[in-house]
């Protein structure tokens, strides 16, 4: 990775607040293609292929009935017509963001920790065990990242070698959701006039300038600077007691709305210190356990205990006593592929020794600022109700993580030949039909960034070939070369899925597209009512892979009551899944057993193709 000088250099770019197509990172912007709209015909036939694994034979026929009575219809016609129409829209960018922002994030009115927020878990970095060390490398390779993004000198992400996306970069520095009802909304701040981080430690805040120097002086602290400010905020804050601010953040959003107004309301200089939090570059937590295994480090950064966050923040980063640490990112405005690049950009330079330290001045610095909010009782009541709620929530939840060394991508590509992405894929529907006895729907995140403004479309895993090959791994009777037969048609179906997926060409989010489209006064098609369409988007699996051999973990909650979140990375020799899921008994989910059942898939796999290759005499080169 390059390596970037610490000092700051200030050059003439357009706002990062606005749409920007300057630079490496942003240059392309103007030249990316719009989101399509696929032939309804197309749609609506890869749909009832996707309900034929699920549906009885007669749940199928009124499926297909359904939809030949839709397509037939003149309202199929007049939806995709104005679907189309909104698409060549040049005031719109992308046809799915306006709606896809509302009801996927900013309506959504659960809080967003659990059920929202994402995180990753970094590998321990051996030279610096002290938390605040360890912090302040953190953020330095954090600003290093900050300051290409900010310059837009950063390259683009590309897939095969296209640059694609880069506008939601615009949300990950200098920016806060912000609880409003019926929606919240996001606001960014220029990152010139906003110089600073926030530090939470003991539930209380603490704002601290990364610069000192004025003007093209003006220089980013060194990492024994920021060390030594870290320290005095730890001695700072864990020896007084502050307004729990944080936990506010943890509860429904509408209640976090009404509290934010209470807070305010308070006391006058209270909106200026919520501001001042909304306006910080990032967020750094200085949690004082120490989590020691995967599980429980894996809950420290998905959720922590409620007060020592300010869960509105996109990027927080997380350190622990022992040193250990992680990444939290909250999701309205950005996928995880950015943060995932930061994340890995950060880690990497810290664990590798490239992080540029700095060099520290001979004069003194001043010290952090204490935000101290005032409360009253109200005030008070409200975080102590927030904190019980937030409890509930987390205690009725359960995290186990599987971490399989048995192989990872080297072996999956080069000895047997896979997509790495596809067979762990086929390792989960394997490990729920030994659990479960059946194949439920299950959704892999499939960014569609190649296109302006784009985001995900939602590729479904769960075919006609994914199930048979299942059923075949679970036949007594099953030959070797059935079982690898039945792989390779399961993984080759799903490589074809994704492949329509990331070209805009899958099923959810055009007929979601076509349902917001139907005007209040206008009949609903039964191809909209029909319990199958509801029922095969009723994610009870919710996957995705981000990558990285710094992270030790990364995961997410389930999206559905009787589902689990499964978030998984493949390593060079390894791969790792999350496992998610609400541990009340009423659903019959159970975060141990599907682990436990994960890793048996994962191993029978790796025996039915070890197999194969020992029966063809064939030796492989690794």
């Amino acid at each position: 990775m390059t390596q970037i000088s610490a000092k700051r250099q200030f050059v003439s770019v357009p706002s990062i607040t606005g749409e920007r197509t300057d630079g490496k990172l942003f240059g392309h912007q103007d030249k990316l293609e719009r989101l399509p709209v696929p032939e309804l015909e197309d749609t609506v036939a890869k749909y009832l292929r996707s309900l034929e694994p699920l549906l009885s034979e007669s749940e199928l026929a009124n499926s297909k009935a359904a939809a030949k009575q839709f397509l037939e219809s003149p309202i199929s016609k007049t939806l995709q017509e104005r679907l189309k129409a909104k698409a060549a829209d040049p005031k719109v960018p992308n046809w799915l963001e306006d709606w896809w922002n509302e009801i996927a994030y900013l309506g959504y009115r659960d809080p967003v920790v659990p059920f929202v927020s994402y995180f990753f878990t970094f590998k321990d970095d051996k030279l610096r065990k002290k938390q605040t060390k360890r912090a302040a490398a953190i953020i330095r390779a954090a600003l290093q990242f900050r300051r290409q993004l900010v310059t837009g000198e950063l390259e683009p992400e590309a897939m095969k070698k296209q640059p694609i996306c880069s506008y939601s970069y615009k949300y990950m520095f200098n920016a806060c959701r912000i609880p409003k009802k019926p929606s919240d909304i996001v606001e960014t701040y220029d990152p010139y006039a906003n110089e600073y981080i926030t530090v939470v430690r003991n539930n209380q805040f603490f704002s601290l300038p990364i610069t000192r120097g004025s003007g093209a002086g003006q220089e980013y602290l060194s990492a024994d600077e920021l060390e030594a400010q870290l320290d005095i905020i730890k001695a700072k804050a864990d020896s007084n007691l502050g307004v729990p601010v944080g936990v506010l953040t943890s509860d429904n959003r509408d209640n976090w709305a009404d509290n934010r107004q209470k807070l305010i309301d308070a006391n006058p200089k209270n909106a200026e210190l919520l501001a001042e939090i909304e306006r910080s570059a990032f967020l750094v937590a200085l949690d004082s356990t120490s989590p020691v295994t995967r599980d429980e480090l894996s809950r420290a950064c998905w959720h922590g205990d409620g007060h020592n966050r300010f869960y509105d923040k996109p990027c927080q980063f997380i350190v622990f006593e022992n040193g250990k640490a992680g990444f939290m990112g909250e999701h309205s405005m950005m996928d995880g592929t950015p943060t995932c690049r930061l994340s890995d950009y950060v880690a990497g330079q810290t664990l590798n020794n490239k992080v540029d330290l700095g060099v520290s001045s001979s004069g003194a610095l001043p010290e952090p600022k204490a935000l101290n909010f005032v409360g009253n009782s109200e005030v008070l009541k409200a975080t102590k109700d927030a904190a019980v709620r937030f409890q509930g929530l987390i205690d009725g939840h359960d995290l186990k993580v599987l971490a399989y060394e048995g192989y990872g991508k080297t072996q999956m590509t080069k000895r047997y030949g896979y997509s790495p992405d596809a067979f762990v894929q086929m390792v989960i529907q394997l490990g729920y039909y030994k659990l479960y006895g059946r194949s439920d729907p299950t959704y892999e995140a499939a960014t569609t960034r190649k296109f302006a403004h784009g985001r995900t479309e939602t590729c479904r895993t769960v075919s006609n070939d994914s199930l048979a090959f299942v059923k075949t791994m679970e036949s007594p009777t099953a030959t070797v070369q059935d079982k690898v037969g039945a792989f390779r048609q399961a993984i080759k179906s799903h490589l074809a899925y994704m492949a329509e997926c990331v070209e805009g060409r899958g099923v959810d989010r055009h007929i979601l597209g076509l349902k917001l489209l139907l005007k209040p006064d206008e009949e609903k098609p039964s191809f909209f009512t029909d319990p199958a369409l509801s029922r095969s988007c009723h994610w009870n699996l919710s996957t995705s892979q981000l990558s990285s051999e710094y992270f030790d973990g990364y995961g997410w909650s389930e999206v559905v009551p009787d589902g689990y979140g499964l978030a998984y990375m493949i390593k060079k020799d390894s791969f790792q899944v999350n496992v998610v899921c609400a541990n009340n008994n009423q659903y019959n989910r159970n975060a141990e057993h599907l682990r436990h059942c994960l890793k048996e898939a994962a191993s029978d796999i790796r025996s039915v193709l070890e197999a194969e290759l020992l029966s063809r005499e064939v030796k492989p080169k690794l």
